[in-house]
């Protein structure tokens, strides 16, 4: 099987960035919410931890479907998840992300950088969620681009980021190292951010594609 995976070139590399301005937009987060986390973690990743901190090594960028930053943050906001069936099955945890990015380039920061988020099965223990405002009829915007680069290149230069990729790739990350999800067959088929934007955001980011053989 090929697969798709994506490192830094030595151009690419980031060794101080400036922070971009980010609007503080906390989602609820309380006691059941880090019990829900924590057993996330355990019973879908099978990482029994104390703590909900993790250390980010991955950026997942997706786009939201919902056309609004404040609806986002209102679907984000409860700790448990309404509907949605077929995620309820893995738990009752809400989805949610650490960053929202609106159509006009503005920042929103929903949960601290290091703290776990439900967005992206088998790499949420590792993966900082970077959610856009945009669908398959509205594509994500020049501002967000923009936005999604200074972002990322300031995370980048904080912590060991090795792959930045759109949620519609994280299925290439079966049968490596970086999945942990306990059930082989829960996962959802993805087409969020698009291939055009994760192109373009990879070129802003200096990063080289790689074709690994498993």
């Amino acid at each position: 099987m090929l697969l798709f995976l994506f490192e830094f070139s030595l151009s690419g590399q980031v060794f101080a960035q400036d922070r971009p301005t980010i609007v503080q937009r906390p989602i609820t987060w309380n006691a059941k919410r880090e019990r829900l986390s924590l057993e996330y973690l355990q019973e879908r990743h099978g990482i029994k931890n104390n703590s909900v901190d993790i250390l980010p090594q991955i950026v997942v960028v997706h786009w939201t479907d919902v056309l609004s930053v404040t609806k986002t943050i209102r679907v984000f906001d409860p700790v448990e998840l309404p509907g949605r069936a077929n995620l309820q099955k893995a738990s009752s945890l809400n989805v949610s992300a650490q960053f929202v990015v609106g159509r006009d380039g503005t920042i929103y920061q929903l949960l601290p950088e290091t703290t776990f988020a439900r967005h992206t099965i088998g790499l949420n223990y590792c993966a900082i969620g970077i959610e856009n405002i945009g669908s398959a009829r509205y594509p994500l915007t020049e501002a967000q681009l923009n936005a999604n680069t200074a972002l990322i290149k300031y995370l980048m230069s904080k912590y060991p980021i090795e792959y930045v990729i759109g949620h519609n790739e994280y299925q290439s990350f079966k049968d490596t190292k970086w999945w942990k999800e306990v059930d082989p067959n829960y996962f959802t088929d993805k087409d969020d951010p698009g291939s055009d934007f994760m192109g373009r955001l990879r070129l802003n980011l200096g990063l080289n594609a790689v074709i690994v053989l498993n």
